[in-house]
């Protein structure tokens, strides 16, 4: 079985996300007034998820460790994985009243921001993107299926 996938399979990922000024929803789980968010310049998140990244990608740190320390979305109270039930405010094209949006198992085209959903497609299982830029903030993804 091939480690990546047609347009047609679905993926599985997870994500760390960092807010910041520019972002859609400027509240997390971890900062539900949007003070440290409001005050975090887009330059400021790519520069720290660039470092999570370099921690990650040497060994230093694990995918799943980071993300339940650092990521704004919810998803962070499972190490950032998407691939199960999950809530996180303003990552799906299909949002709640609630700025909040439920999946279950993997995800097909066109149930993501068109550039995370670019961004998962063309990684290869175990693969962790560059910074993916979202209407939600910062991203970086790990495709996991």
């Amino acid at each position: 079985m091939s480690s990546s996938s047609s347009s047609s399979d679905k993926v599985r990922a997870s994500h760390i996300l960092i807010k910041h000024q520019g972002s859609r929803r400027k509240a997390s789980w971890k900062d539900p007034e949007g003070r440290i968010i409001t005050n975090t310049t887009r330059d400021a998140a790519v520069s720290q998820l660039k470092s999570l990244r370099d921690d990650i990608v040497s060994g230093k740190s694990k995918f799943d460790d980071v993300a339940s320390r650092f990521s704004d979305c919810s998803s962070a109270k499972r190490g950032g994985d998407l691939g199960q039930f999950f809530s996180c405010h303003s990552i799906l094209l299909f949002v709640s009243l609630f700025d909040t949006a439920l999946l279950f198992g993997p995800f097909g085209k066109g149930q993501m921001q068109k550039p995370f959903e670019e961004a998962t497609y063309a990684l290869k299982v175990g693969e962790i993107s560059d910074i993916v830029d979202t209407d939600s903030g910062t991203h970086i993804i790990m495709r996991t299926g």
